[in-house]
């Protein structure tokens, strides 16, 4: 009988937030890593498209709106996915930090990144939002108490080196006006990313995006209707299709996958799936808007992958913190 309770407490110290995430390595727990893995790869192949899916929708609708509007929209749909499933409310200290992932995901980067579209290209966006996998790892440590090791920010930092060298290659080393606006955006992407994975461990993916929706939506509906009153709207159909896609897979059907993988795979190391972005972000850009792929480019992906298969071996660790669940947990009672 102790040694039932001991393994049951074991298990219920692997569920706390303290668990170590390098455990990821152990036979039970690598198959979680590696749906993480999968989740992750399968959200950021939906990210990838975005920058261009933006592109197109400024064409007809002004930034305000192209921003606010695709909030909105994914508002609704997550009203709809709650009222189906019927997911119990969060907590109070829940919703505390549905409101730094709201001002991340959801306001801030569709926000600052529509400014910047409006006079950047897609493929020059890439410029900037490569830093985004280390500062989604900077996030981790202070928002989700991950601790990632020398050899997890040796591969983090050399892949990060190739994409800016990449991206930069590809501008001319030209930087706009526009990347103010890009850091700001990735500033605010990376917190809501590190905030959101770190509570999808509790909430679940899709919830959290959903009540991350829900709660925008009393700033992003007035907004949007605003702006669709008082600016020029052109809905030419590669518009439309533009503003549709952020809307519904940017902002709301790839974060189910991005949240549940960050969860699963730690914040930190499936962060570093973002690597990818960029070149992805290339690639549709060639399918899309008829740029043409280089030599440089293969190159570039083939070093980023290398980057991105080290991190996943790297060790990350957990910092442990109580939490209400721990300390009100009942004593084990007597048994005879």
């Amino acid at each position: 009988m102790a040694e039932a309770r001991l393994a049951e407490a074991r298990a219920d110290e692997a569920r706390l937030p303290g668990a170590r995430a390098d455990e990821a390595r152990s036979p039970e727990a690598r198959p979680r890593a590696a749906a993480g893995l999968l989740l992750g790869s399968v959200g950021i192949l939906a990210f990838s498209f975005s920058f261009p899916a933006t592109k197109l929708a400024l064409d007809g609708f002004d930034p305000w709106l192209v921003a606010f509007g695709r909030a909105a929209i994914a508002g609704l749909l997550a009203t709809a996915y709650l009222a189906a499933v019927k997911p119990p409310a969060p907590t109070p200290g829940q919703w505390r930090r549905l409101v730094i992932v709201a001002g991340g995901v959801i306001v801030g980067f569709p926000l600052f990144t529509s400014i910047a579209l409006v006079s950047s290209d897609s493929a020059h966006g890439a410029v900037v939002i490569a830093v985004l996998p280390a500062a989604t790892a900077l996030a981790a440590v202070a928002r989700a108490g991950e601790r990632p090791g020398p050899a997890f920010w040796l591969a983090a930092g050399a892949g990060l080196a190739v994409v800016l060298a990449f991206v930069l290659h590809e501008a001319s080393g030209a930087l706009t006006a526009a990347d103010a606006f890009l850091l700001l955006g990735t500033a605010c992407c990376a917190l809501g990313y590190a905030e959101g994975g770190a509570l999808s461990r509790d909430l679940g993916g899709a919830r959290t995006i959903s009540w991350a929706l829900v709660l925008s939506l009393p700033l992003t509906i007035p907004v949007t209707l605003f702006a669709a009153a008082t600016t020029p709207v052109d809905p030419q159909a590669s518009a439309v299709f533009g503003l549709a896609y952020v809307a519904g897979i940017s902002m709301f059907l790839g974060f189910f996958a991005w949240y549940a993988g960050l969860a699963r795979g730690g914040v930190a190391r499936v962060g570093q799936v973002q690597l990818t972005q960029p070149l992805l972000t290339v690639v549709w850009s060639a399918l899309v808007l008829g740029e043409t792929l280089t030599p440089v480019m293969l190159l570039a992906g083939a070093c980023v992958l290398v980057s991105v298969a080290a991190t996943q071996r790297a060790r990350v660790s957990v910092t442990p913190r109580r939490t209400p669940r721990a300390a009100c947990r009942e004593p084990a009672r007597a048994r005879t």
